[in-house]
């Protein structure tokens, strides 16, 4: 994994980084909360003992007394009398360490409890205690027979903050540990992620070029036919590049007439449909919709229309193709919805009627569009592409999966389908690379209006060819 690859799964799982981060942290701040004080207090003293047999330190002490010495610091010996003399609950004494400084007569005492006074008071009372007891351990001291005294070098004095728990070391560690375990979170949720994010994983995954990404809409369910009701949003502009690109991959086939799917339902291949048909009949050309989703049709639910009769009755011969053409607002958009639901659909849009009504469909029309079922439920959408040009395949962001897209990819494969491109639909809006132009105040009007315009000359220049010959053939 390169760095670029590493940065930009970051960014994308920021979310799971940024929680981590503050579990850890919140954790070790309510940990380090609950955590009783410790406070630490020193004292050096000075132990030497006057007697008939002279003056006797610790310097003088045979390396086997001292360490004796130093354990009976520490020791109940000491503590227990001095903890009942200070009048000291059992637990506030908390430790106890005694070292001799090297090279010197000179021992150091450390005391640590649960306050700063006890701390104190606990490191002085230990070095007198400690002078009275230690010829009890020493046959030096005892020989001596003078009173072992404890000569205060540095006094013990309360300590003005604990030394545990400390606060900002602990949330110090908390964030960098919070830190890494949030980038391992995001790169094991990153490799165990089994849906589509991006229009970099669909490319990557299908092998097919991803002609547009489409942004997710509010209220999508009630405004499905933005083209109309929004013609200058960000979803407008996605299907005009949509649109222009499905013109170049139309270079390729000369067919002008494409199929769109999706690999499983609700993913937003019927609203594609719609409003490309719309984008395409805007840009000046002659575009019929056909409704072939024969098991949920749902184009005329989505443009109000009435879909009780259309292409199953054009195919039964029950009435002419003339009759069922719908026009969409007296634009260059017509639509043939899909009448009655048969109870054969695969084998009714496999049929030579299907075939004989679609060479006619595109005779008399720039462009063909063809709504069919998903992908995998069903096997419509293979059928009909042996009609059109190509195919044009629907994903949903961050629903479909990517086990879902590439059975879809295999089935088309295995029934030698033409997948011309994919089109990544309610892509989060922050991922679309122009979402920003449109914050800017001011700009959305002009910029779709140009927009527009550029890619309608471009469509009337692929279709004029088509629109002469028609021309010829009337007259």
């Amino acid at each position: 994994m390169q760095i670029h690859e590493l940065l930009a799964i970051l960014r994308t799982r920021w979310r799971i980084i940024l929680a981590t981060i503050l579990v850890v942290v919140s954790v070790a701040a309510v940990i380090t909360l609950r955590t009783p004080p410790t406070y630490e207090a020193y004292t050096r003293v000075y132990l030497s003992a006057q007697g008939d047999q002279g003056s006797v330190n610790m310097y003088q002490m045979p390396s086997a007394e001292l360490e004796t010495i130093l354990e009976v610091a520490q020791s109940p010996v000491v503590l227990t009398p001095v903890r009942e003399e200070l009048g000291l609950e059992p637990g506030q004494i908390l430790g106890v360490r005694a070292a001799a400084e090297t090279g010197t007569p000179l021992i150091d005492i450390n005391v640590s409890a649960r306050s700063p006074q006890a701390a104190a008071d606990v490191a002085t009372a230990v070095a007198h205690k400690l002078a009275e007891v230690s010829p009890e351990f020493s046959q030096m001291l005892a020989a001596s027979g003078g009173e072992v005294q404890a000569q205060t070098i540095v006094a013990a004095s309360p300590p003005g903050a604990p030394v545990s728990p400390d606060v900002q070391r602990n949330l110090a560690l908390a964030l960098l540990a919070g830190l890494f375990l949030g980038i391992g979170f995001a790169l094991l949720r990153h490799n165990l992620d089994t849906r589509v994010r991006s229009a970099k994983d669909l490319a990557e995954m299908s092998g097919r070029p991803v002609l547009a990404t489409i942004p997710q809409r509010k209220g999508s369910e009630t405004h499905r036919v933005f083209m109309e009701s929004d013609p200058f949003s960000p979803h407008a502009e996605a299907i005009r590049r949509l649109r222009t690109n499905l013109m170049f991959v139309d270079v390729t086939t000369r067919k002008h007439s494409f199929l769109i799917t999706s690999p499983m339902p609700s993913e937003g291949k019927t609203t594609t449909a719609v409003n490309l048909a719309i984008a395409m009949a805007d840009a000046g050309t002659r575009v019929l919709l056909v409704d072939a989703d024969l098991r949920n049709p749902s184009i005329a639910t989505t443009m109000g229309l009435e879909g009780s009769v259309g292409l199953t009755t054009v195919l039964l011969g029950r009435a002419s193709l003339d009759d069922m053409l719908v026009q969409w607002n007296g634009s260059d958009l017509f639509i043939l919805p899909a009448g009655e639901i048969p109870p054969n659909p695969s084998e009714l849009l496999g049929s030579e009627a299907m075939r004989d009504l679609f060479s006619e469909l595109t005779r008399r029309f720039d462009f063909v569009l063809v709504d069919t079922p998903p992908v995998l439920p069903v096997t419509d959408a293979t059928v009909v592409d042996t009609l059109t040009g190509g195919s044009l395949m629907v994903v949903a962001a961050n629903r479909t999966k990517k086990r879902h897209v590439s059975e879809a990819i295999k089935s088309f494969e295995t029934a030698g389908a033409k997948l011309a491109g994919m089109a990544l639909n309610l892509a989060p809006m922050e991922s679309v690379a122009y979402y920003g132009y449109y914050r800017q105040e001011g700009s959305t009007s002009r910029r779709g209006s140009e927009a527009d315009e550029e890619q309608s000359q471009l469509m009337l220049e692929a279709t004029r060819p088509r629109a002469a010959a028609r021309s010829r053939s009337r007259r």
